[in-house]
């Protein structure tokens, strides 16, 4: 409980909604006419933003008209992606009440609150009931959890059979030494837990899973990142709306650490595309 307590607080801006619509104004953005269009530079908080939902969603294949849970739902991008472009109904759980609170606010402002919805909790201990989803998935969550085996019990354990289960996270590649920090899941070594593919694989099949696939998506992100920066010196500076909203005053230095790990090829953003047997 004081780990979730700490990860929480890492997430929580205090005026997020605020911060958000501002940027949103400052871009000139209608905020009473907004699309979903208008939020993936805010609302997709993993390596390679929107492009990097769907390239996964193409991968995790679920049909339209699916329920699909997204646990760590952050801000509902990807929901919100899943059930725009791909027909899908999508239920979202994440630790950091803000969050909860802003996806829904989010949501409802691009016309999609009856396709998300969103709860407050623990991916440790989801609130449905057993087999309550025909699929699942989580874009960078796992290095905020310590327990995966009990991430994956659970994941297991709402899924119906069959369902996919898809994961995005970033990854272990190199333990020949420590990571800078901060970045931006964690301001210390005390709340990142970052492991490999393998240890992935071996705890999503104690937890009865079928791994289908799993892909490196290192070199998409170096080319992610060096398009950022290419845009950055461009512009003089980040836009309006960004990630940045969500990082604080130390998302420069968060992206930059995280940037120095992956070119020291110590993490990897990773893909695992998994069935529940």
């Amino acid at each position: 409980m004081a780990l979730e307590q700490s990860v929480a607080r890492h997430y929580t801006h205090g005026s997020l909604q605020a911060a958000i619509f501002d940027a949103l104004k400052a871009s000139g953005k209608d905020i009473d006419r907004l699309a979903p269009s208008d939020l993936p530079a805010v609302d997709e908080f993993h390596i390679g933003g929107r492009q990097a939902t769907v390239d996964f969603a193409t991968r995790l294949g679920v049909r339209p008209g699916l329920h699909l849970l997204d646990i760590g739902c952050g801000l509902g991008g990807a929901s919100r992606y899943f059930a725009h472009e791909r027909g899908r109904r999508v239920t979202g759980v994440d630790l950091t009440e803000e969050y909860v609170c802003t996806a829904e606010a989010l949501s409802e402002r691009v016309g999609l609150g009856h396709q998300v919805s969103y709860r407050q909790g623990s991916a440790l201990a989801l609130p449905f009931d057993p087999g309550s989803f025909d699929g699942a998935y989580m874009l960078h969550v796992g290095m905020n959890i310590e327990d995966k085996g009990k991430l994956f019990s659970e994941a297991r354990r709402v899924l119906k059979l069959g369902g996919m289960f898809g994961i995005y996270d970033v990854m272990q590649e190199s333990s020949e030494s420590d990571l800078r920090f901060p970045v931006p899941w964690a301001a210390s070594a005390e709340t990142s837990f970052v492991e490999s593919a393998a240890t992935y694989r071996q705890l999503l099949e104690f937890a009865a899973f079928s791994v289908q696939s799993a892909r490196n998506r290192r070199e998409f992100a170096i080319e992610f990142f060096n398009q950022m920066r290419a845009r950055a010196a461009q512009s003089g500076g980040p836009p309006a709306l960004g990630l940045h909203i969500l990082m604080g005053a130390s998302a420069p230095q968060k992206v930059g650490n995280m940037i120095d790990n992956l070119e020291r090829g110590l993490i990897t953003p990773t893909e695992i595309i998994c069935r529940a047997m």
